[in-house]
């Protein structure tokens, strides 16, 4: 089973997955999600709790990076499963799909991550 949920911070779209992309009642559904957000500056996807991604699924993604770039758009895939990292990188696909890190995604959504390591300065 498939399942994903939209959220907009600004001009950022999250999408967020969970279940299997692999066949393309699926696929279709992430590309609608992905073609409504036509006034975003960057699409996230975040398919941390994907746990396959597979045939239809890598062509789509592969599809959706290319209609992003052609309307202006930064389509970032974020926090892959190692399962779906695999997938991407066996078909040669990682290398066309982005994939952003932690601290870019915090950037994404304007959140500078705080200076924890920092002592406190005692005056003096």
């Amino acid at each position: 089973m498939f399942t994903l949920s939209v959220e907009r911070t600004g001009t950022v779209a999250i999408i967020r997955c969970a279940g299997r992309i692999v066949r393309s009642d699926a696929a279709f559904r992430l590309r609608d999600a992905v073609i409504q957000q036509k006034d975003a500056r960057i699409v996230l996807l975040d398919l941390s709790d994907v746990e396959a991604l597979e045939g239809g699924g890598l062509g789509m993604l592969l599809f959706l990076q290319v209609w992003a770039s052609d309307h202006g758009i930064q389509l970032k895939v974020s926090d892959p499963s190692a399962r779906v990292r695999q997938s991407l990188e066996r078909t040669r696909s990682a290398a066309a799909v982005e994939i952003a890190g932690m601290g870019e995604v915090l950037s994404v959504l304007g959140w500078e991550p705080q200076e924890l390591w920092d002592s406190p300065r005692s005056a003096a």
